[in-house]
Formats: C-alpha cells, sequence, structure tokens
C-alpha cells in the first residue's frame, strides 16, 4: 500500500478512538498529522503516542473559526494540507415523538454541519496545494434505521450526501472525497453500547463476521482511500462492519426505553 511520505495530514477526533486510530497508520506510513479536537489533556496525550513530528491543535467543528483556524495553524505550522480525516461527531438517541427540536438541531449541528465546515477549510487548503483526499467518518447508521436513533441517523444520512455532492464539486481540483461507515466499534463515544450486553448481542446478531470492530478495522479502510492506491476512487461511502449493511439496522428500543422521555 501506498505510503503518507511527504503528505500533511489533518484528523478531527484525532485523540480518541478512530480518529486516532487513522492519525497513527498515517503516522506509521511516513506521514505528518496534526490531530484536532476539542480536550487539550486528550491531545497531549495522544500526540505523545504519535510519531515525533505530530502535532495539536483545538478545534471545536461546531463553530466555524474554530475549524478554519485549526486547518490554518496546520498550514502555518507544515506549509500545506494533504490529507484529511473527519472523525469528530457526538451520538444521540431519542424517536420522533420524544425528541425535541433544538436537540434534534444540536445533532445536526455537530455531525453533519461541522462535517461541512471541515471539508469546505480542507478543501480550500488543498486546492491551494494542489489537490488532496478527504474521509469522512459515517456510520451504518447513514443507511441502515436504528429505532429510537432518529437524529443520528439522518445526520449520518447527510454525510453520506455530503460525502458525494463534495466529491462531484470537488473533483476538479483533484481532490478526493470518501466516507467509511463503520458499524459498532467499542470506542469512548461508542461505549454506552459496546459494554451494555444486550445492545452488543442485538449488533453481533446481525453481522455476518460476527464480532465488533476495531479502530485500526476502520482505519486501514480509511488510509487506504486517504493513499495513492486510491487514486481513482471518490464520492463512495463504504462500509466496514463486517457485513452488517446487507442485513439490517439493531433494534435498541429496549436499552433506550428506560432512559429517555415518554412519547408524547
Amino acid at each position: 500500500m501506498a505510503g503518507f511520505d511527504g503528505k500533511i495530514a489533518f484528523v478531527t477526533g484525532g485523540g480518541t478512538g478512530i480518529g486516532f486510530a487513522c492519525a497513527q497508520a498515517i503516522a506509521d506510513r511516513g506521514g505528518t498529522v496534526m490531530i484536532a479536537g476539542r480536550r487539550e489533556d486528550v491531545l497531549r496525550a495522544s500526540v505523545a503516542r504519535l510519531a515525533p513530528t505530530a502535532r495539536w491543535v483545538r478545534c471545536d467543528v461546531t463553530e466555524d473559526a474554530s475549524v478554519e483556524r485549526a486547518v490554518a495553524e496546520t498550514v502555518e505550522r507544515f506549509g500545506a494540507l494533504h490529507v484529511a480525516v473527519n472523525a469528530a461527531g457526538t451520538g444521540a438517541a431519542g424517536t420522533v415523538l420524544n425528541t425535541r427540536s433544538g436537540d434534534f438541531a444540536g445533532v445536526l449541528e455537530t455531525n453533519l454541519v461541522g462535517t461541512f465546515r471541515c471539508v469546505r477549510a480542507e478543501a480550500k487548503a488543498m486546492r491551494a496545494a494542489g489537490g488532496g483526499s478527504i474521509v469522512n467518518v459515517s456510520s451504518i447508521a447513514a443507511v441502515l434505521t436504528h429505532r429510537w436513533m432518529t437524529a443520528y441517523c439522518v445526520a449520518k444520512a447527510g454525510v453520506n450526501m455530503l460525502t458525494r455532492c463534495a466529491a462531484d464539486d470537488l473533483g476538479e481540483h483533484g481532490i478526493r472525497v470518501n466516507a467509511v461507515m463503520p458499524s459498532l466499534v467499542p470506542t469512548e463515544l461508542a461505549s454506552f453500547l459496546s459494554e451494555n450486553a444486550a445492545a452488543r448481542d442485538e449488533y453481533l446478531r446481525l453481522m455476518p463476521i460476527s464480532r465488533l470492530g476495531t479502530p485500526e478495522d476502520v482505519a486501514a479502510v480509511a488510509t487506504f482511500l486517504l493513499s495513492d492506491d486510491a487514486g481513482w476512487i471518490t464520492g463512495q461511502c463504504i462500509g466496514v462492519d463486517g457485513g452488517h449493511t446487507i442485513r439490517k439496522g439493531p433494534d435498541l428500543v429496549s436499552i433506550f426505553r428506560g432512559l429517555l422521555p415518554e412519547e408524547t
């Protein structure tokens, strides 16, 4: 597989989970990485585990100025931007009837609009560098309904269409945009589900390859898509899910019912 020698990477959500695994894979193959997130202590600890050239920058994907500043700092520090992974996001549970409009909008603000902010800022920097490659971290929830996870599913479906539209818009600038769609991966964000026996068993029941994924499973596909080996691939949303997406989404109502307001 092609390496990342001489390539500069920007990774949101890079302090933990899938984002960190992507940053590690890029660094291991010769790339220089800027990891971005909201928690300085987490970022500092994660940079210490990466290559000596790795750096961190604070970035809140719900703020235009924060995203633009983080990408600008990456270019100022390293001279260019060639590849990016957008892994920052949040989880959510709720139905059409018990989710408040503000909460619904908040999930979209982070998971969808936040990804848009990042893609836009990254694409401007990549255009100046002569091209590049972006991978968005979506979810199987983009294409399979998850009962009582409405806002999350809608946001991730939007990430998939954003990926396709961005690929169409940016191809003329030599910028490729793809997405990965994990099923359940034990990360800090997904721990509520991965550590719940009933939820975990429901996911495993629906996977032909019946095991939980790892951040490294997802990073392997993401870094392939970022690499020159995938130079003729753009606008694709690829399941990294043990085959989950050839079946159906999980039914998590029994896990969420006692934790959420009654439907009114």
